[in-house]
């Protein structure tokens, strides 16, 4: 498996995973829940990076920061709704 490049989890219960390399450390992350929707509105992408200080995220060894960079980086918009069980300013 290539460095750093965020593929499909064959864990159970996980959306993605990587093989993170930094300073010649390598470690397998599983990260993002099955369970739930990411990146589907500016005001959860928002809410989201605010509560897991993405900001301060800078190891790549930690499942923060690719949830982060991957699931909740970037412009963002999914083409589906907000989740069920989210109601409000989502």
């Amino acid at each position: 498996m290539a460095c750093n490049e965020p593929k499909k989890s064959d864990r159970k219960g996980k959306k993605k995973m990587v093989k993170a390399c930094s300073g010649g450390t390598e470690k397998l992350i599983h990260y993002g829940s099955t369970g739930y929707g990411h990146n589907y509105s500016a005001a959860a992408r928002k809410s989201f990076r605010a509560r897991h200080k993405c900001s301060t995220a800078k190891s790549k060894l930690t499942a923060r920061h690719w949830a982060c960079k991957d699931l909740w980086g970037g412009k963002g918009g999914s083409t589906k709704s907000s989740p069920k069980g989210v109601k409000g300013k989502y």
